[in-house]
C-alpha cells in the first residue's frame, strides 16, 4: 500500500510502500520499504555472490556516509556469510533482480557501539537505498573456473563438514538437459564416489556441506563425467549436469592428529591394502588416493619401538613404490619419477624403485638417464630380464636420437657451408671503382646497349 512520496538519493520521487520488519524477533531492527519492484521469480540465496549499488545515510541528519554510485562500480559480496552488516544480509536476501529497497538498520544490525569512525558514530541508525543487479552461485572449484556452482536451498546445522573418507548419506537428484538420470539415496565413503557413479565435482561440493543442508550443484563436464560421459546412467559425453543434493548424515573419518603413532601405522596398512585392491581393478586414480593417505599417516615415526619403526618404514616404502607404479599407469611420468626417487632415498638398493624411475625417464625421453637406472637394476639383480629388455630399448632410443641429431645438424652444417662459399665467391670477384662487381657492371651496360638498339636510338 502506497502511503507517501519519497525523494530518493538516487534521484526522483518514488512511492513508499508499507514498511516490513525483517528481523526474526520483530524488534524493528531492520525495516524494509520497496521503492521499485523487481522482476518476478526467485531471489538470491545464502552463499550467492550478489552485485548491488547503494547509497548510505545517517538516519539522524541524512548525511551521506558511503555510496557505490560515486565510483560507478557495483559492490559485490557473498550473501549470508557475514561479509557485510547484519541488516544487509537480512535485507538483500528478500530482494528481486532490479528491485530498489530502502533499509533502515538500527545499530545492532549495523556497526553497533563501536560505529565506523569518522563518518559513522556509535550506536548509529543507518538508512541504505540498495538496488540489486545480479547474483550467481558460490564457486567451489579450486581454480574458480565456474565448474562447481552451489546454491543453498536449506542451510545445514552446526559447523562440522565431512572430511575425506567420511561415510556420507545423501539424497541426489541429477538432471542432464532437464531429464532426470539419477534419483536415489546413497551411502559411500567420501573420496570413492566414482564407485557409486558420483562425479568428482559433487564429492568436492559435499566436503563443504553441513548436516541437513540441501543445495543445487551445477557441474561443468570437467567436474562431471568429462568427454566420456557415463552411459551406464544415461549421461552423454561432455554433458553439463545439475544436481539437487541433501546431506542427511555423515560420520567423519578420524583425522591423523586424532590418532597415536601406532594407530597411524595400522590405518596406513588398511589404506595400502585398499589401494592395492583398486590397483588390481585398474582403478588407478582411486589407488593413488589410498596410497597418498599412507604417506600422510607415516610422515613421522616418533614414539614407536624398533619393531614398529621397521614396519612403518616398510609400509611407507611400499607407498612410494606403489604411487610410482600407479602414476606410470596414469601416464603421469614426472610424478612417477619423483615417487620412485623418494623410495630410493629410503632404500638405495631397491630394484623396483630403479626400474620404475627408469621407465618414467624413458617415457619422458631421457634415455641416457633411464639406461643408468636399468643398469643399476642389473648390478643388483643380474637375472632381471625386464631390466635387460629395457636396456636394449634405451640403446635403440639413444641410437635413433643420435641419427636424428646427425640428420638435423648435418643438414644445417651443409646449408651454412653453402652460404659461406657463396659469400666468399662474391667477396673475391673483381670490382670497379664504385665497388660494384665488374661483371655485374658489364652485364648492365650490355643490357643498356641492347635496349637502345631495339629502340633505334644508337
Amino acid at each position: 500500500m502506497v502511503v507517501s512520496l519519497h525523494e530518493s538519493p538516487m534521484g526522483g520521487d518514488v512511492p513508499v510502500p508499507e514498511v516490513m520488519d525483517l528481523t526474526h524477533d520483530k524488534d524493528g531492527g531492520v525495516l524494509k520499504e520497496i521503492l521499485k519492484s523487481g522482476e518476478s521469480g526467485e531471489g538470491p540465496l545464502r552463499g550467492d555472490r550478489v552485485s548491488v549499488h547503494y547509497v548510505g545515510t545517517l538516519a539522524e541528519d541524512g548525511s551521506e556516509v558511503d555510496s557505490s554510485r560515486e565510483t560507478g562500480q557495483q559492490f559485490e559480496f557473498t550473501l549470508g556469510k557475514g561479509e557485510v552488516i547484519k541488516g544487509w544480509d537480512l535485507g538483500v536476501a528478500t530482494m528481486k533482480k532490479g528491485e530498489i529497497a530502502r533499509l533502515t538498520c538500527k545499530s545492532d544490525y549495523a556497526y553497533g557501539e563501536r560505529g565506523h569512525p569518522p563518518k559513522i558514530p556509535s550506536d548509529a541508525t543507518l538508512i541504505f537505498e540498495i538496488e540489486l543487479y545480479d547474483w550467481h552461485g558460490e564457486d567451489l572449484s579450486s581454480k574458480k573456473d565456474g565448474g562447481i556452482i552451489r546454491r543453498i536451498l536449506v542451510s545445514g546445522e552446526g559447523y562440522l563438514t565431512p572430511n575425506d573418507g567420511a561415510i556420507v548419506n545423501v539424497c541426489v537428484n541429477g538432471r542432464v538437459n532437464g531429464t532426470v538420470f539419477d534419483n536415489r539415496e546413497v551411502k559411500f565413503p567420501l573420496g570413492e564416489g566414482t564407485e557409486h557413479n558420483i562425479p568428482e565435482g559433487l564429492e568436492r561440493a559435499l566436503e563443504r556441506f553441513k548436516k541437513g543442508e540441501k543445495s543445487t550443484i551445477k557441474l561443468s563436464p570437467k567436474y562431471a563425467f568429462g568427454s566420456a560421459g557415463n552411459r551406464f546412467i544415461g549421461v552423454p559425453p561432455g554433458a553439463y549436469l545439475e544436481y539437487e543434493v541433501e546431506l542427511r548424515n555423515f560420520d567423519k573419518a578420524r583425522e591423523s592428529w586424532e590418532m597415536d603413532q601406532e594407530e597411524k601405522v595400522e590405518q596406513a596398512k588398511v589404506c595400502k591394502d585398499r589401494g592395492t585392491a583398486f590397483f588390481k581393478q585398474e582403478k588407478f586414480r582411486l589407488a593413488v588416493k589410498q596410497y597418498k593417505k599412507v604417506l600422510d599417516f607415516l610422515q613421522y615415526d616418533n614414539g614407536l619401538d624398533e619393531e614398529k619403526k621397521i614396519e612403518s618404514h616398510s609400509i611407507l616404502l611400499a607407498g612410494y613404490l606403489n604411487l610410482a607404479m600407479s602414476y606410470l599407469k596414469l601416464c603421469d611420468n614426472p610424478r612417477a619419477r619423483d615417487h620412485a626417487a623418494k623410495a630410493l632415498e629410503m632404500d638405495n638398493f631397491n630394484v623396483k624403485a630403479y626400474f620404475r624411475r627408469g621407465l618414467a625417464l624413458l617415457n619422458m625421453g631421457e634415455a641416457v638417464m633411464a639406461q643408468m637406472d636399468f643398469q643399476a637394476c642389473l648390478d643388483l639383480d643380474q637375472n632381471n630380464k625386464a631390466a635387460l629388455q629395457q636396456m636394449k630399448n634405451c640403446s635403440a632410443r639413444i641410437k635413433a636420437d643420435k641419427m636424428k641429431e646427425k640428420k638435423l645438424y648435418g643438414g644445417m652444417f651443409d646449408k651454412f657451408a653453402r652460404q659461406d662459399k657463396a659469400t666468399r665467391t662474391v667477396e673475391h670477384r673483381p670490382r670497379c671503382e664504385d665497388s660494384t662487381p665488374c661483371e655485374d657492371r658489364h652485364d648492365y651496360y650490355k643490357g643498356e646497349k641492347r635496349r637502345k638498339l631495339t629502340d633505334g636510338k644508337t
